[in-house]
């Protein structure tokens, strides 16, 4: 089979292909064992008319569609991996001409574009690390303490600020019960700004039992059609008062809730995480900003397909990651007034910059001969399967087809790397640091 590529605009191709009548016979024939059992001919049984009298008594066209599949498909995977193409949309197939000849056709696809690149190695870079301090490591432990705060109920002073509340409400619009804004033995966090504005704050200074009225005015961007930019009242009555109770952190508290004797071990526990931590924030930081500036200085024509595909996958995670939240996308965006496809627009600007790095470090990889090699593979497996308490064994077993992806992703973090190595680090500018 002979395949020529021609270069379209962009990064089109067409692939001209052609299939012997031989061929086209055997395409045919495939298209019949698909498809006999749907043809009924008087005189035959149901999925028994020969090939010839299905030809006579259609028309072989009706052979045609399934018959340029099976042959199209076959061909098409040779040309690729022939002129080793990178495609990176669907195929588009033209039929030029059917005959005694056999077939003619073209398919177009979009390709991974050329890059231009620009400066990649040497380039200077803003580089900054995350202090740690007495300070940062005190408000982990304020925060320890807070998870293991306790709550307990005041009688002998109204409300303040932080305070736990349990309130009934109901809301009146011009003197009338409005939907949905009525509740009982509601629980309440002062400050959490939870409510509407204003609300919140008028509840602070009133007393356990006291009933009152509260007014506020719903925000412009409310939701709710009905109540946008309102002046409404609610009655309130307040039940209960709670606050938080603190431990006192000692070394009882550390042993309380942590593995460690002494607050002196657990700050020193902390502090050595903490560092750890900003390490590891700071070389992806760092990272991620040489990638960007390496971008930058290339060039390369995205094909809009490559953009559209990367939104896709984009959208899919964020819905995934809301999921595991209980939240559906849908149902955000319908509350946030926004549809699927102004959520997608908004995404592009970001999918350019992804899609854009992702044929730099390609290219770069290339240019460098960068390779994945099976020690390489072999770590990462060991990798994943600590990670998921797995053996490695199992881990390959369940990798299977996406192990090619999988090297990949190793190429370009080995890319990736490298690049950091070469860079220069410099001090971040005033707001850079600050940022």
């Amino acid at each position: 089979m002979a395949s020529t590529v021609e270069k379209l605009e962009k990064s089109v191709v067409a692939i001209s292909l052609e299939a012997t009548r031989e061929e086209f016979e055997a395409g045919m024939k495939k298209s019949y064992e698909k498809n006999k059992k749907k043809f009924q001919i008087p005189g035959f049984r149901k999925g028994k008319v020969p090939y010839q009298m299905v030809i006579k008594y259609y028309g072989e066209g009706v052979l045609y569609d399934d018959a340029i599949d099976a042959i199209a498909n076959e061909q098409y995977v040779a040309a690729v991996k022939e002129h080793d193409l990178k495609v990176v949309s669907r195929p588009d197939l033209e039929i030029q001409e059917i005959n005694e000849n056999g077939m003619k056709y073209t398919i177009k696809v979009t390709v991974q574009p050329d890059v231009k690149l620009g400066a990649y190695e040497g380039v200077e870079v803003p580089y900054s690390k995350r202090e740690v301090t007495d300070e940062t490591v005190n408000k982990e432990i304020e925060s320890m303490a807070k998870r293991n705060a306790s709550m307990v109920e005041v009688t002998d002073r109204p409300v303040k600020d932080g305070d736990t509340t349990v309130i009934d409400f109901e809301g009146f619009k011009d003197g009338v019960a409005f939907e949905g804004g009525k509740g009982e033995n509601y629980t309440l966090v002062i400050g959490s700004k939870s409510f509407i504005p204003g609300f919140e704050e008028q509840i602070i200074g009133h007393n356990i039992d006291e009933e009152f009225t509260i007014d506020v005015t719903f925000p412009e961007d409310y939701h709710s059609e009905d109540l946008k930019g309102a002046a409404a009242s609610f009655k309130v009555k307040l039940h209960t008062i709670k606050e938080e109770k603190l431990p006192e952190i000692d070394d009882e508290f550390v042993k309380d809730v942590s593995e460690f004797d002494t607050l002196d071990e657990l700050k020193a526990d902390i502090k050595a995480k903490q560092e750890e931590r900003a390490e590891k924030d700071a070389k992806n930081m760092f990272e991620n900003e040489v990638v960007r500036v390496v971008s930058e200085n290339a060039e390369v024509e995205i094909p809009d397909c490559m953009v559209d595909t990367e939104v896709e996958q984009m959208v899919q995670q964020q819905a995934q990651g809301m999921q595991q939240q209980g939240i559906d996308l849908n149902m955000y965006l319908s509350y946030v007034g926004q549809s699927l496809e102004e959520f997608k627009e908004s995404m592009k600007p970001m999918a350019q910059v992804r899609v854009k790095s992702n044929l730099v470090i390609d290219a770069i990889s290339n240019e460098l001969k960068i390779e994945a090699t099976d020690d390489d593979f072999k770590a990462e497996m060991e990798t994943i399967a600590k990670a998921y308490g797995m053996n490695v064994e199992d881990v390959e077993k369940a990798i299977g087809g996406t192990s090619a992806y999988l090297r990949e992703s190793i190429v370009a973090r080995k890319t990736v790397e490298y690049l950091a190595e070469k860079a220069v680090k410099v001090a971040p500018k005033t707001e850079e640091a600050a940022e």
